[in-house]
């Protein structure tokens, strides 16, 4: 990643994307750890996390971590999903956050010199580009090196650069383990929150 010590950077972390990259890499991202590295490369100025809450659910299990990132420099963005039965009688979580990501960072490109974000999905390839005339860099964390790959070759191209994240996991990576009350990532925050469980990334 290039950045210059004088650059406005502003993160977007696209929530359940994120988790389902890494969980295909077989670790689970420290979030101080990232918010520490990426404050060291130029002036963080917004870390945005992104992510959809159930409706209706007494306890949800991404809870803990949107708490801890509301209370340690991120802005959490939530929206209410919804929970459906599928055909084959599985529960699924239908939500959607791509709005809300290309919105805010439309917003911030007249005051940030680098945006990053972590997603790989195709769908903000239009908004990279949109970004970009405004003469703002954007990189895209994500991968290629899980099955299926997460990140879409649109995306690839058309980012200024790409970092897999694969080669982040000893910066703001560490090994799996079973959920924390600290940092809760539950199966459910890597669940569809599109409906398709992630296959047109």
């Amino acid at each position: 990643m290039t950045f210059y010590p004088t650059d406005k950077i502003a993160l977007f972390i696209d929530g359940a994307n994120l988790y389902s990259a890494a969980k295909g890499l077989n670790f689970d991202i420290d979030y101080k750890k990232l918010l520490d590295e990426f404050r060291k490369r130029g002036i963080l100025i917004r870390a945005y996390y992104y992510t959809t809450l159930v409706e209706d659910q007494d306890y949800s299990p991404i809870r803990p971590l949107v708490d801890w990132l509301d209370y340690n420099g991120f802005a959490v963005v939530t929206k209410s999903a919804r929970e459906f039965t599928d055909a084959m009688g599985r529960k699924r979580i239908r939500g959607d956050m791509d709005i809300e990501i290309a919105v805010d960072m439309m917003e911030i490109a007249t005051k940030a010199d680098h945006l990053v974000l972590f997603s790989g999905d195709g769908d903000f390839r239009r908004v990279i580009e949109s970004v970009q005339q405004r003469g703002v860099r954007v990189t895209v964390v994500s991968t290629v090196k899980s099955q299926p790959p997460m990140a879409s070759d649109d995306l690839r191209r058309q980012a200024d650069s790409f970092v897999d994240l694969a080669d982040l996991s000893n910066i703001i990576g560490r090994p799996r383990q079973s959920p924390s009350p600290r940092f809760m990532q539950d199966e459910a925050a890597g669940l569809d929150q599109n409906g398709d469980d992630g296959d047109d990334f």
